[in-house]
């Protein structure tokens, strides 16, 4: 019998595109439990995934500073999510959802394309 080798999957190694990263992170925004810890590990996977180095200078940070604030025990403030957005491209926008979709862990996004959709 052969030995199978296994490797740690990393959700870096399949974040090869801009339209991947911001899939990944409207996903992770729309399961968040609310406090925002799923939003800072995505935006942590895409920096990563980026190159931290250039995204922190980008966002008018030090590499080590968006370090700490995207690590598991960061709490970035608002305006570092709002430089790390725009030095990665994104717009942050807000939408009106459905009331039965406003608790956490609903489907928000598909229940706003169903919006858009139909017409409703």
């Amino acid at each position: 019998m052969s030995s199978l080798e296994l490797k740690k999957w990393d959700v870096v190694d399949h974040l090869k595109t801009e339209e991947d990263m911001r899939l990944y992170l409207d996903a992770c925004i729309e399961e968040d439990a609310g406090d925002g810890a799923l939003i800072r590990a995505a935006l942590s996977d895409i920096a990563r995934a980026r190159n931290m180095t250039q995204l922190a200078k980008d966002a008018g940070m030090s590499r080590e500073g968006l370090y700490k604030a995207l690590s598991p025990e960061g709490n970035p403030s608002f305006a570092t999510v709002l430089k790390v957005a725009r030095a990665l491209g994104l717009d942050l926008r807000f939408a009106t959802i459905p009331s039965e979709a406003k608790k956490p862990g609903k489907r928000l996004l598909e229940a706003a394309r169903r919006l858009d959709t139909e017409g409703l």
